[in-house]
C-alpha cells in the first residue's frame, strides 16, 4: 500500500523553499535511519519537521510516544488526519525554535529521543536551541548536510574544526553514522547529506566554570582564525593572564583542543571575577 500524499488546494503538496523542504523517499535509507534509532515501546520520541511522514510512520509503529513538531500548516493538517486514530502520536504545528522541550516532560530526567531531517538553512540554530535543554535529551539522530556533520565531528587540526564542532562536542558525544545521497530526496538537494547521532553527556568530560565565557572565547578565536590566539584573544582577556596558561599562544585556533579552550575560558572567568564584571 502506497503512503498517502498530502494535497494543497487539490494538488500534491510541493516542497516549499522558504521552509527548506526536501522530502526523503528512499525506503532503504529510511530503514537504515530507523535501525539506527531502534525505537521501542517505552521510548518518548520527538520528531522535528516530519514533513510527509516518511519517518513518522515507522516511528509510530514502534508503539513509542511520538510528538511531532511541524512548522508547515498544510503538512501538520495532513499528518493530523493521517495519525488521528493513533493514541501514541501528537502533531504540534509550531516553529521548533520557539518550542520549549520542557513542555513535553515531567522533571529533569534525560528522557527525550529527538529525530529530525533538519532543513539545512536552520539546522545550526535548531541544534543550539535543543542543547539549551540538553539535560532532558537522551539522544538525537539528525539528517544534516554532510559538511555540517563533518564540522560537528571535526578534531583539532581538521579543516572543518571550528565553533560548531567545539560547542557541540562540549555538550555531546558526536557519531557520524552514514552518508545519504541527494537522490534519496524529492526535490534533490544540490549537496550530500549524512546521519549523525548526538548523545548529551550526563557527566561532562570537561566542564567550563562559565559556559558563557567558553562561548565568547571560542567565537572570538574563530572569528579571526588566521590570527594567533595571542592576537585574536587580546580584546577579551589580558596578555598577562593568557601567558600564564600552560599553552602555546602562538598557535592558531584550529590547533587547540576543547580542553584547551575550557582552560582559557576559566582564565577569562577568573579575570572577570577579579574585575567585578559578570561574564
Amino acid at each position: 500500500m502506497k503512503p498517502a500524499i498530502p494535497m494543497t488546494n487539490g494538488r500534491p503538496h510541493q516542497a516549499r523553499k522558504r521552509f527548506g523542504q526536501n522530502f526523503l523517499h528512499d525506503q532503504g535509507v529510511i530503514q537504515r535511519i530507523i535501525d539506527a534509532i531502534h525505537p521501542v515501546n517505552e521510548d518518548h520520541l520527538l520528531e522535528i519537521g516530519p514533513g510527509q511522514g516518511a519517518l513518522t510512520r515507522p516511528l509510530a509503529d514502534s508503539g513509542a510516544r511520538l510528538d511531532c513538531v511541524e512548522l508547515d500548516r498544510d503538512l501538520a493538517d495532513f499528518l493530523q488526519k493521517q495519525f488521528s486514530g493513533r493514541d501514541n502520536v501528537t502533531i504540534i504545528q509550531q516553529d521548533v525554535l520557539k518550542f520549549d522541550l520542557a513542555s513535553l516532560v515531567d522533571g529533569e530526567e534525560p528522557v527525550l529521543r529527538v529525530i529530525g531531517n533538519l532543513p539545512y538553512n536552520i539546522s545550526t540554530p535548531v541544534m543550539f536551541h535543543l542543547l539549551k535543554r540538553h539535560s532532558l535529551i537522551r539522544d538525537m539522530v539528525f539528517m544534516l548536510q554532510l559538511e555540517v556533520v563533518q564540522r560537528l565531528a571535526a578534531k583539532p587540526g581538521d579543516k572543518n574544526y571550528g565553533r560548531l564542532g567545539l560547542m557541540t562536542q562540549y555538550y555531546c558525544d558526536v557519531q557520524h553514522l552514514f552518508n545519504v545521497p541527494s537522490a534519496a530526496f524529492t526535490p534533490r538537494p544540490k549537496v550530500s547529506s549524512a546521519i549523525v547521532r548526538l548523545v548529551p553527556h550526563q557527566q561532562f568530560p570537561v566542564a567550563a566554570r562559565d559556559v558563557g565565557c567558553l562561548q565568547v572565547v571560542v567565537r572570538t578565536a574563530f572569528n579571526q582564525r588566521r590570527k594567533t590566539l595571542k592576537n585574536s584573544l587580546k580584546a577579551i582577556i589580558s596578555e598577562e593572564r593568557l601567558m600564564s596558561l600552560p599553552l602555546e599562544m602562538g598557535q592558531r585556533p584550529e590547533n587547540l583542543s576543547l580542553e584547551d579552550y575550557v582552560l582559557i575560558s576559566d582564565a577569562l572567568s577568573d579575570e572577570l571575577a577579579d574585575s567585578g564584571t559578570s561574564g
